[in-house]
This record gives C-alpha cells, sequence and structure tokens, in this order.
C-alpha cells in the first residue's frame, strides 16, 4: 500500500524530542490513513526512514539539523 513514491521531506520541528515521528503522517497526504496503524520511525539519527507497513519513505529536509536525542 505504498501512497508516496517521492520521499516526504520533514523538518526538526515534525519530529518528537527522541527523533521520531509517526506514519502515518499529515504530509504524506494520505487518503487512507484510517487503515493504517501508527507507526513510528526515527528520522533524527539517520536523516532518513522508511515506514514498514506502507513503503512510504520520510526524510529531513536539506540543511535540517536535529539537535534532540540521545
Amino acid at each position: 500500500m505504498t501512497t508516496t513514491t517521492a520521499p516526504v521531506e520533514l523538518t526538526a520541528h515534525d519530529l518528537n524530542p527522541a527523533g521520531d515521528f509517526y506514519c502515518p503522517h499529515p504530509k504524506a497526504d494520505m487518503k487512507l490513513w484510517n487503515s493504517h496503524p501508527r507507526v513510528y520511525i526515527d528520522v533524527g539519527h539517520d536523516g532518513q526512514g522508511k515506514c514498514p507497513y506502507c513503503g512510504t519513505v520520510y526524510q529531513l529536509k536539506a540543511g535540517e539539523v536535529f539537535q534532540g536525542g540521545h
């Protein structure tokens, strides 16, 4: 059920203090969000992450730096 082919760009402010966010995310513009379980994905540490459920790729926008987490 991949809904997006291009990576969805996130800002550092989209991430929680641990560097995670959840999929489906409003920025992914998913029409069937209610049929997708909430999956937390770590983007803060590598700058990119892929949802194991739907395959949507999320990445930090160019120049964004995540400062939180351990």
